[in-house]
């Protein structure tokens, strides 16, 4: 028996109704009331449903999940220039970031033939829900940056942060409050006035706000020394002015009252590696010697441990958020990352696995890219 045809017009007319069932979210219901239903279920099961509840987890009107992201090198040039991906936990897969346009460029510099045992520092923080390069080096050496680089993961789209009174590089780098804070630092020249200054500026007001405004000097150009996190906590930014076991000075800077303070004694004696807080609230370090992460303890001055793992020794940088902090650690087998779960007790750590042929120089915690 032949199987009857319908004509192209009809045929169509089913296809189009056909399509409109398979994108409804929720049958029955307009999309947008869909929506709001589905916001309330955990972005892992919607993943694994269907095609459009996975579509919806990703589109810029659903609330944002939290992701990882990375700065990474290549394992194998000697002269490496750094590029970002991101990490998406619900589906477990790497994402290139989308290269800046109007001639921007993220060829920054890593490692340099002249400079054999240390990488050049790259510094760049999460605020505000943004990623900001805020400091990196030329091929020639020089300041890479006059004006910082801002990626919003939501718009998934670069621009720039208006100019820096100078650029910069071997300087303090944080958030506080939303806004971005560059301390310290040297140009393609050293300037006493340059190491002493604070500078900061403020994402949420792109259009109307002032730019860099600079706020209290330190006492001294000490914190030129290194590419230092400041680390953003209870209202104050706190830094010190070199890495590793080396002694340290340390200094706090109070936002309402615009002073700078030392730092506690117990805090800076406890700083034994990269320290990041979480939601400006709980702040953590790993010993880079012993592989301890430790959460700091305001009432005590001192630093209790959450755990201690082999894998967490080395530890280079670390990202505090969504009651994970990821590790960047460096072990015998390259640079790699570890997640370490702080909401458990105890605490649960796992890596994640980089992508081929990369190795990490430093991570973010921030919301999910939209998809194009």
């Amino acid at each position: 028996m032949t199987k009857a045809i319908s004509p192209p017009s009809k045929r169509r007319e089913i296809d189009i109704v056909s399509q409109q069932k398979e994108e409804d979210l929720l049958p029955g219901l307009p999309d947008h009331l869909a929506q709001v239903c589905l916001s309330l279920v955990h972005p892992s099961f919607l993943f694994s449903v269907c095609r459009s509840w996975r579509r919806l987890i990703y589109s810029p009107s659903f609330p944002p999940f939290l992701s990882l992201y990375a700065l990474f090198s290549s394992t194998h040039s000697k002269q490496t220039h750094i590029n970002f991906h991101a990490f998406d936990p619900i589906s477990s897969h790497w994402r290139v970031l989308p290269t800046p346009s109007h001639g921007s460029s993220l060829r920054l510099l890593l490692r340099h033939p002249s400079f054999i045992s240390r990488n050049l520092p790259v510094q760049s923080i999460s605020v505000s829900g943004n990623l900001v390069i805020v400091a990196a080096t030329t091929d020639n050496l020089f300041p890479a940056l006059p004006r910082p680089l801002v990626f919003d993961p939501i718009t998934s789209e670069w621009c720039h942060a208006p100019p820096l009174s100078t650029p910069r590089r071997w300087c303090a780098v944080g958030s506080l409050r939303g806004s971005v804070y560059v301390a310290s630092g040297i140009g393609s020249v050293f300037s006493y006035d340059v190491a002493q200054s604070v500078e900061r500026w403020d994402p949420r007001k792109k259009a109307e706000g002032p730019g860099w405004e600079r706020v209290s000097d330190l006492k001294d150009g000490r914190f030129c020394r290194d590419a230092i996190d400041a680390v953003g906590w209870r209202g104050k930014l706190c830094m010190v002015n070199v890495k590793g076991e080396s002694i340290k000075d340390g200094v706090v800077y109070d936002a309402d009252n615009d002073t700078w303070e030392d730092m506690p004694e117990g805090m800076i004696g406890g700083w034994r590696g990269p320290v990041a807080a979480m939601d400006e609230d709980e702040m953590f370090v790993v010993d880079e010697v012993k592989g301890a992460l430790k959460k700091y303890d305001a009432g005590r001055d001192s630093w209790a441990e959450v755990i201690e793992s082999e894998i967490l020794r080395g530890a280079e940088q670390i990202a505090a958020g969504g009651g994970r902090v990821c590790v960047v650690c460096s072990g015998s087998g390259g640079k790699g990352i570890v997640i370490v779960d702080v909401t458990t007790v105890p605490a649960k750590l796992w890596p994640v696995e980089s992508p081929e042929g990369l190795e990490a120089a430093a991570v973010h915690i921030l919301p999910r890219m939209t998809a194009s």
